[in-house]
């Protein structure tokens, strides 16, 4: 999955910038840059941490200081970032760091994979929710009017062609690789054994003007061109948002690969983690074509943020780190942490409350690490 710019940029050395933000993103990021400094098959990495959120903005005024942007500009080839603290009503002068992360890097596609231990109890599944990253609703173009029956506010959608086809072709590269890593695993321990599929998940029978552009661009890069003949094994369907929902929670075993837009990627992949148990186990990378961020899918949870010792789970960001090698081509290393983790959650003597156990963060890593 690995593009040739990511890997060239990759076999130079690894230079990662480091983006602890808010909450509990000052434990989980440490606890992933001992599994990154500890596993083997990787060009030693360096790190430097680098500020961002919202606690840095009361601070300081700046959410994302240019400094920050510059340096992973300039000096980082991948990056991890914790957790951010935006809060619901309107702040003036702040904005979400990692939107625009997003944006300033060109990470196009937000990629969450949801995935059982093979093996564990409960329901086995086996999905990705590929997810546009650039715009949407979250363009953040909002407006608010005074009428004569009250305030009015106003929000602008943006759905493009360009950022439509990218995700479109990030989604179909996803189900093929992921069949190539099924093929590679003993018959046991596939949870999904059907072909590679990609779902679009979109609502073109109400927003037939933005979805529908959306729906069709990512339907024509397998209908059309070099797709017909490099996609011809993946399986293509569409799911209307809302029964796509309904769909998750009943039938999850028959979703593979998720393709959506910004907006619907967001609340399908939170709803999906809860099927796996929580959401301190569902990582994420933000991708683009020449850098990689992994990002734990949860947020800053201040409410255990300050305990000690930490009991916030980190294999979220540890999957995260994973996930981040994984795509900038280091496979192998990304498996033995996958393994490792795995083994931790099957065993059950080290997880953390959220899972039902008593353990803290850093005896969690530990038994990480013991397994690396």
């Amino acid at each position: 999955m690995a593009s040739s710019a990511l890997q060239q940029a990759a076999a130079k050395g690894l230079r990662i910038g480091m983006i602890p933000g808010d909450g509990i993103g000052k434990v989980v990021i440490p606890a992933a840059q001992r599994v990154l400094e500890t596993v083997k098959g990787i060009p030693k990495p360096s790190f430097v941490t680098l500020p961002a959120g919202f606690e840095h903005f009361q601070a300081t005024g700046t959410a994302l200081p240019p400094d920050t942007i510059s340096t992973l500009k300039n000096e980082c080839n991948a990056a991890m970032f914790g957790a951010v603290s935006s809060p619901s009503h309107k702040v003036e002068g702040y904005s979400s760091p990692i939107v625009r992360l997003r944006k300033e890097l060109d990470l196009y596609a937000n990629i969450r994979p949801v995935m059982s231990v093979p093996g564990g109890q409960g329901r086995q599944i086996d999905m990705t929710i590929v997810r546009e990253n650039t715009e949407c609703l979250y363009i953040k173009s909002e407006t608010i009017e005074d009428t004569p029956d009250g305030k009015v506010a106003i929000a602008r959608r943006q759905i493009s062609e360009r950022a439509s086809r990218r995700i479109g072709e990030m989604a179909f590269e996803v189900a093929l690789a992921s069949a190539a890593v099924r093929a590679r695993l003993p018959e046991d321990q596939r949870i999904w054994k059907g072909p590679p599929k990609v779902t679009i998940v979109h609502k073109s029978n109400v927003l037939s003007v933005t979805d529908g552009l959306f729906r069709e661009t990512v339907r024509s890069v397998k209908e059309t061109g070099e797709g017909i003949e490099r996609y011809k094994d993946v399986q293509l369907e569409e799911g209307i948002v809302d029964s796509l929902v309904y769909k998750l929670f009943r039938e999850p075993e028959k979703l593979s690969t998720l393709v959506c837009p910004n907006l619907y990627g967001d609340i399908v992949s939170d709803g999906a983690a809860a099927l796996v148990g929580s959401l301190g186990l569902v990582p994420s990378v933000n991708a683009g074509d020449s850098f990689i961020m992994g990002e734990p899918v949860h947020g800053s949870a201040p409410d255990i943020a300050d305990r000690t010792p930490a009991i916030a789970n980190p294999i979220a960001a540890i999957r995260s780190a994973a996930l981040m090698l994984e795509y900038m081509g280091f496979p192998e290393p990304a498996l033995a942490i996958y393994r490792a983790v795995n083994d931790v959650l099957l065993q059950g003597e080290h997880l953390t409350p959220d899972l039902g156990g008593t353990a803290s963060t850093d005896q969690v890593v530990e038994a990480v690490l013991k397994g690396l």
